[in-house]
């Protein structure tokens, strides 16, 4: 079968790569080692390098202000 998906320019390394990177920024670190059967630190590496990073990510949320009401535009649709 890989022979086949190789066949038709599917390269296996890059689609798995490419997978775990999204799995890696949708999923606790703790949540995608135990659905992928990986030491939690491979998964937090893996969460860091796709840039995944829970720690910051809820950091950056706190620092967010409350949004602001949108700017009303004479003669723009409403």
């Amino acid at each position: 079968m890989g022979e086949r998906l190789r066949k038709l320019g599917i390269r296996l390394a890059e689609s798995r790569s490419t997978a775990l990177f999204q799995l890696a920024t949708e999923l606790l670190a703790a949540v995608l080692a135990r659905t992928l059967g990986i030491d939690t630190t491979i998964a937090v590496k893996w969460q860091r390098a796709a840039a995944g990073d829970w720690a910051a990510y809820t950091a950056e949320v706190s620092r967010r202000t409350s949004p602001q009401p949108p700017i009303y535009e004479p003669g723009a649709p409403t």
